[in-house]
Parts: C-alpha cells; sequence; structure tokens
C-alpha cells in the first residue's frame, strides 16, 4: 500500500492528505447549505469553520503527540501531519471551543450553530476514515482473510490490510460505514417537525460515542490512560452529555425551541 497519491515537483501529495482535504471540503458544503435555510450569513459560516478548522488540526494533533510523546524525539517530527497521527477527539474538543468563542462573540446562539455543524462532522469523519487506510493504521487485531469475506469486506481492503504477511481487522472501514449511516438517519431526523433545538447534537455525540466505543475494542493502536483507551471515556463522555441534552429538551412543550423554525435564529450582530 502505498501512501503517496502522487509527486509535484519532488513533494510527495499522501493520500491521508487528500482525504482530510476531501472530509474538510464535504463538511463546509452541508454546514454551509444548512445555514442558508436559517439565512445565516455565508461570511460568518465560512471564517468560523476557517478557524475551526484550523483549530481543530491543532487540536487533534496536539491530543496525538501528548498521549506519545515518546515517539516524538525530533521536534521537527510534530508537525509532519500528512504522515498521519491526527485524533478526532482532540480536534473536536478544539473545534467545540472555537465555534463557542466565535458564536459568543458575534453574539449567535451556540447550540444552534452546533445543531447545523453535527451531521456534517460525521461525513467528515467518514471521508477522513480513508486517510488511515493508505496510511496503514487505526486497524483491529490480526484476523483471517474468511473472516473478513464473511463479513463483506472488499477485496481491495483485505489486501490492503495484509501488513507485513498479517491481516487486520479494517476498523477504519467499519467507522467510516457506520459514521455514514448515522449522518444519514441525523440528516431524516432533523428534518422532523417537533425536533427540539439542540437535539440534532445530541443524537451526534450519542451515535458517534457509541460507534467509537465499540470500534475501539478492537483497535490496537489505541491511546491509552492509564489501563483505559482514551477514545471510550471520551465516547461515554459523549454519550451520557447527548442523552442529557435529549432529556431536557424533551421537557420542553411540544412547540417551544423548534430547530425548523426559521424565525427561532439569533441575527448575527458583526
Amino acid at each position: 500500500m502505498n501512501p503517496v497519491a502522487f509527486t509535484i515537483s519532488g513533494i510527495e501529495i499522501r493520500w491521508y492528505s487528500i482525504f482530510i482535504l476531501g472530509a474538510v471540503l464535504a463538511g463546509i458544503y452541508f454546514i454551509e447549505r444548512e445555514s442558508k435555510r436559517f439565512n445565516v450569513r455565508s461570511d460568518f459560516v465560512f471564517n468560523m469553520m476557517f478557524w475551526a478548522f484550523i483549530a481543530g488540526l491543532v487540536g487533534a494533533r496536539l491530543y496525538y503527540v501528548l498521549f506519545n510523546l515518546s515517539q516524538y524525539q525530533n521536534i521537527l517530527d510534530i508537525f509532519k501531519v500528512w504522515e498521519g497521527g491526527l485524533a478526532i477527539h482532540g480536534g473536536l474538543i478544539a473545534g467545540l471551543l472555537t465555534v463557542m468563542l466565535y458564536c459568543k462573540k458575534y453574539k449567535f446562539r451556540t447550540i444552534r450553530m452546533l445543531d447545523i455543524i453535527a451531521p456534517a462532522m460525521l461525513i467528515c469523519q467518514a471521508i477522513g476514515r480513508w486517510g488511515n487506510f493508505f496510511n496503514q493504521e487505526a486497524h483491529g487485531a490480526a484476523t483471517s482473510v474468511e473472516a473478513l469475506q464473511r463479513l463483506f469486506v472488499p477485496d481491495f481492503i483485505i489486501q490492503g490490510m495484509n501488513i507485513g504477511g498479517v491481516t487486520y481487522v479494517p476498523t477504519f472501514f467499519f467507522e467510516s460505514i457506520l459514521c455514514l449511516v448515522a449522518f444519514i438517519i441525523i440528516l431524516i431526523i432533523r428534518r422532523g417537525k417537533y425536533v427540539k433545538v439542540g437535539q440534532p447534537t445530541a443524537l451526534y455525540l450519542m451515535s458517534y460515542g457509541v460507534i467509537r466505543f465499540f470500534i475501539e475494542i478492537s483497535r490496537t493502536d489505541s491511546l491509552m490512560l492509564g489501563g483505559f483507551k482514551m477514545a471510550q471515556i471520551v465516547s461515554i463522555i459523549f454519550f451520557l452529555i447527548g442523552l442529557s441534552i435529549i432529556a431536557y429538551t424533551s421537557r420542553l412543550s411540544k412547540f417551544e425551541d423548534l430547530y425548523n423554525d426559521a424565525t427561532n435564529i439569533d441575527q448575527i450582530r458583526f
């Protein structure tokens, strides 16, 4: 498996970078499209996404590096993000903080923006995971070709997961598919007549929390905190936060604080 897609004037363009870029563009498309439904200014959205992306990239890298300090004897290696080593939870936390600060600055309700962003994050994660495939990382335990064939894993993925003569579980593939399914489901639910503000965000937190918790069981390269997998700890926190939001919003009256109410939106104060 060659992680390099092509070379331009001696500069290697890696598949990992291509899929990360593709994920970002897909996310921007869906966020911008949903924002238009509520007449949220495009310049507000693009500026926010620019800073959130920068913060998310830095956060994802720092999160990964902090749990793998022994791998970075040469400090310059920390900046080689194109070689892999981004932790999605670090990116989500940094991106969330950026969105919160940005919305606060311009007097826009943060949870409203998070509802617009949430499903797009799932499609970003579904696409971005394929970068792990070409880097031959984020895989699970050793398995057999026959076992993967029984799970209807495509042959090219099975071949790509043959690393050093050993076939591994393509956890990236299962996570990608599950994120795509969750993305579609939340898009459908979000169009519901009585969906409350905050519920799309809650569904994202709960769905990705469940997906990542079980995917992490098979992962062999998990970031650890003591004897626990950090991703599973964060996944449980995500799920509980999402469940709390659902419990709170369910107490509201049927017509109160509806997500699809076009008048239930803040005016941006630039």
